[in-house]
């Protein structure tokens, strides 16, 4: 049961998932299978260091949040070096798993407020471009290529290709990219498309600088969008869907 205790604290720590030791029977069941097996299993060929890298890297975006200097990543190392290679570690695992959770949050906070300071910075600067208009919750928007049609309501279905990035100019959703248009209700994104969209008409393409009060907030969307980051995206309105017919009535 510590085992179990220290994984789930870990992995709400973390983010990570954790997977529980097998039971007795279950053990016995795969031992006598493997015993009663004509021939032994084939070894799986022994991975690349490229592979064990790639290994390394994708675990890394499970710890983004805690904004690792290198020293510390040096010490979490060793850490990590003890329990894979079942070493007694140096520290009553129970006793810090705490103050794992309060460090992540800690963290996070101050990636947050960090984020949230370059990010009014970001918003400023798209505010003062020519042509941009800021509504009253902080969106900013510039008219990229003017539309002739009408504009959708909240309660509309739209069409739309959008490229979108964070104020570095990383892409982290892109329907462009995709080759694909996308369509949804406009009342299930964030405030911000709701709100964006709404001002404009079909055929316009537009730049529009979400807050991330207005975006995903003090929450983001990890590993992609960190917390209080604002988004930047390109959006052009291809059309309003029009809703399904209703049912026709039963023949008499």
């Amino acid at each position: 049961m510590p085992r179990i205790r220290t994984c789930l604290a870990v992995g709400l720590a973390l983010g990570l998932g954790c997977q529980a030791p097998e039971s007795q029977s279950e053990s016995t069941e795969a031992e006598a299978a493997a015993a009663s097996a004509e021939a032994p299993i084939e070894a799986a060929e022994e991975a690349d260091g490229e592979t064990f890298y790639a290994l390394g890297f994708a675990f890394s975006r499970n710890l983004e949040s805690f904004g690792l200097t290198p020293e510390e990543l040096g010490t979490l190392i060793e850490g990590l070096r003890d329990g894979v290679l079942g070493n007694e570690p140096r520290v009553e695992l129970d006793d810090y798993m705490g103050r794992i959770q309060e460090l992540a949050k800690a963290r996070r906070d101050q990636m947050m407020l960090t984020e949230k300071e370059a990010s009014a910075a970001f918003l400023a600067a798209e505010a003062a471009t020519d042509g941009a208009t800021t509504s009253d919750t902080g969106l900013v928007k510039i008219v990229i290529q003017a539309g002739d049609g009408v504009s959708p309501v909240a309660s509309d279905t739209v069409r739309v290709h959008y490229h979108g990035t964070l104020r570095d100019g990383t892409v982290f959703d892109s329907s462009v990219e995709r080759g694909e248009p996308a369509t949804f209700p406009l009342n299930r994104v964030v405030p911000c498309w709701t709100e964006a969209l709404q001002t404009m008409v079909v055929g316009e393409k537009s730049r529009i600088v979400c807050p991330s009060e207005i975006a995903y907030g003090d929450r983001g969307s990890p590993p992609r969008i960190r917390p209080g980051a604002a988004l930047a995206f390109e959006v052009e309105l291809i059309e309003i869907v029009a809703p399904p017919a209703p049912p026709a009535p039963p023949a008499p």
